[in-house]
């Protein structure tokens, strides 16, 4: 139950685009005692773990902090906030969801206003979701109200949606799976090779700000220099919405290893090796190639000179709603094969990359 608690703080904690600290003060106290850390202005986090000997090739696990959000633009005469996305959304999902907006004193809970159908013209109703209609309600009757309650232009909101497991069925529900599944996944992986005899030394990188376009990755690579990086990710699952043939990531399918996406193409002899040590230790993995997407690879890879690079994905269906759905064995699968790769690379194999 260790790894529930993990992840149930992980997800519920709020940490949008740029605004990822309570995911760090986390991700610090779970490893405290076998990690040194580092932080830069850009709250990408550094874990250095204390089993690293030095002189060894270096093996980044890498996992992003923040979850697609909003924030607050302009407050209304009425009370309403008018907000713009951070990352992106599907706008459909957005009317009558709860959200969390933050004060200096903490968040405060509103929601994004659904207009009752009696109220709204035949026009209304077939209008498309927009940015420029949408409004956060908090219950405020005017601007003055908002600004007593401590809600500021530039506060960050993410979803209220708190974490579900269903124990039973192995299932969790619940926001920002991307990534905090990920982050969690690293965690407990950077703790599990305390046990494990390595050739590789391993350094963890919690990175910000991607689902804006990798920006907090960017910052990193100029400080670590890997050998090779395993890019842990939350990825949409297919099951429920392509044709048989195409799915690709389904639910309890184990790690999505992906070809491709439309950032990068994932560095063939390391992804085939990844699938080889998967077969041996027993590990499930669904093979991926995608048209559209991105992540933190596409910055990894062309880092450094060229750095090999993996995406192991844990499998999410909705991702970037406001509530996912899970495999605990998917995500134990991705735990499992990042011990095992690290575990299994040496300087000479990492050349061949």
């Amino acid at each position: 139950m260790e790894d529930i608690q993990l992840i149930e703080k992980l997800c519920n904690c709020r940490g949008a685009s740029g605004f990822e600290d309570e995911v760090l003060l986390i991700a610090r106290e779970y490893l405290k005692d076998i990690a040194d850390f580092e932080e830069d202005s850009m709250r990408n986090l550094y874990i250095h773990p204390k089993y690293n000997r030095g002189n060894r090739p270096v093996v980044l696990l890498d996992a992003h902090s923040d979850e697609v959000g909003f924030m607050v633009q302009a407050v209304k005469p009425d009370g309403t906030l008018r907000f713009i996305p951070i990352g992106g959304w599907n706008e459909k999902c957005l009317p009558s969801s709860k959200v969390q907006i933050y004060t200096e004193t903490g968040y405060i809970s509103g929601v994004i206003a659904a207009q009752p159908p009696h109220l709204m013209t035949a026009e209304q109703k077939n209008a498309p979701v927009s940015y420029q209609t949408l409004f956060i309600d908090i219950g405020a009757s005017d601007a003055e109200e908002v600004a007593a309650c401590g809600v500021k232009v530039g506060a960050p909101v993410v979803p209220l949606s708190p974490f579900e497991y269903d124990q039973k069925r192995g299932i969790m529900q619940g926001k920002a799976f991307d990534d905090r599944l990920g982050v969690a996944a690293l965690l407990i992986a950077v703790k599990k090779l305390k046990k494990e005899r390595l050739n590789v030394d391993i350094t963890g990188v919690i990175s910000s700000q991607e689902e804006v376009g990798d920006r907090g990755i960017r910052a990193a690579m100029h400080r670590v220099r890997a050998d090779a990086a395993i890019c842990i990710e939350g990825c949409p699952a297919d099951d429920t919405s392509a044709p048989a043939y195409m799915i690709q990531d389904a639910l309890r399918g184990g790690v999505m290893l992906r070809h491709m996406d439309a950032t990068v193409i994932c560095t063939p002899r390391f992804t085939s090796f990844a699938q080889g040590v998967a077969e041996k230790s027993g590990v499930k993995v669904q093979m991926a190639v995608r048209s559209g997407g991105g992540n933190n690879g596409a910055y990894i890879i062309s880092a450094n000179g060229g750095t090999p690079v993996i995406v192991a994905g844990i499998p999410v269906r909705y991702i970037h709603t406001f509530s996912g759905i899970a495999a605990m064995d998917d995500f134990q699968s991705v735990v499992n094969l990042s011990v095992e790769l690290c575990k299994s690379l040496n300087g000479d194999i990492i050349k061949v990359f």
